[in-house]
């Protein structure tokens, strides 16, 4: 025989979560009788490590090289075009890397720019890109995303490598140390305004404000 009255109506499942929350938060804050404070406080403190460590460590994991280009559209598109620049292969052998150009290294501008990304994990999802059709019309749109990000935080990825401070302006060309002298000492405009398409093909840049 069942235990159920049937003619009690059935809880809806939100009232039935929002019981279990109840319950739960009561257990929690009700003290222990079975474990000691200093028992609870280092349990707390371990499990804190072991979370602390778990979380940074699957953050590093996806701001790495490989995980970037884990995905075709990445790999055979943007990082196909990576390749052949100097930041990629140089006499220095200093490879600037995916996240180095795309996620900012502190830690709480980087956690921003992971949430950010998320919508990114979306598009793949729904293939937004997922041919080269695709991401061919949809090039200029996300150029304008990226570039009006770096415009926003002063080209804080470049910074992170090049410094105005440590800049040897004799051993430009002309052109280039002109340039830096009367925008970016003066902070009239920041890197991403004159260096698009350093990296990776241009979209068709028709139509694109402040660009000749």
């Amino acid at each position: 025989m069942s235990a159920v009255d049937p003619g009690v109506p059935r809880r809806s499942w939100f009232a039935r979560l929002w019981a279990f929350i109840v319950e739960l938060w009561d257990v929690l804050r009700r003290p222990s009788s079975v474990f000691g404070l200093g028992v609870l406080v280092f349990a707390g403190f371990v499990a804190g490590v072991v979370f602390w460590g778990g979380f940074n460590t699957a953050l590093e994991v996806t701001n790495t090289e490989k995980f970037c280009t884990g995905c075709h559209e990445m790999r055979d598109n943007v990082f196909a075009e990576l390749k052949p620049t100097i930041h990629f292969s140089n006499r220095s052998g200093v490879r600037a890397s995916c996240p180095d150009c795309h996620v900012p290294h502190n830690w709480t501008d980087k956690i921003a720019r992971k949430m950010q990304a998320s919508k990114e994990v979306w598009g793949h999802l729904f293939g937004t890109i997922n041919t080269r059709e695709k991401f061919v019309d949809n090039r200029l749109e996300l150029a304008l995303h990226e570039w009006a990000r770096f415009k926003a935080n002063d080209s804080l990825e470049c910074r992170n490598c090049h410094s105005a401070d440590s800049m040897d302006i004799t051993r430009q060309s002309p052109r280039a140390s002109v340039a830096h002298q009367r925008f970016l000492f003066t902070k009239e405009k920041t890197c991403i305004d004159c260096h698009k398409g350093i990296a990776h093909h241009l979209p068709d840049m028709r139509g694109v404000p402040g660009w000749q």
